[in-house]
C-alpha cells in the first residue's frame, strides 16, 4: 500500500468558485468513483452561471446574520 501524504492549500471560496468554473465536466482532474448525488451536484454546479457580486465580505455578513438570529430564538 503507497503512503499518502495530505497537502493544505488556503483558498477563499471566490478562488475555489473560479476554480472549479475552470474544470470541464467531461475532463475530471482526477478519476474517483463518486456517490451518485454528489456527481449530480457537480454536474448541476457546472451548469450554473457565474457568480461574481458575492464577495468573501458579503459571505461573512449573512454568516454573522445567521448566527445573530439563531442566538435571539
Amino acid at each position: 500500500m503507497m503512503a499518502t501524504d495530505m497537502v493544505s492549500i488556503p483558498i477563499t471560496l471566490e478562488q475555489l468558485i473560479t476554480a472549479v468554473q475552470q474544470l470541464q465536466p467531461d475532463e475530471p482532474l482526477v478519476q474517483v468513483d463518486l456517490p451518485s448525488d454528489l456527481t449530480a451536484l457537480i454536474q448541476e454546479l457546472y451548469v450554473q452561471p457565474p457568480v461574481d457580486d458575492i464577495t468573501d465580505d458579503n459571505i461573512m455578513a449573512e454568516i454573522k446574520a445567521v448566527r445573530q438570529q439563531s442566538h435571539q430564538a
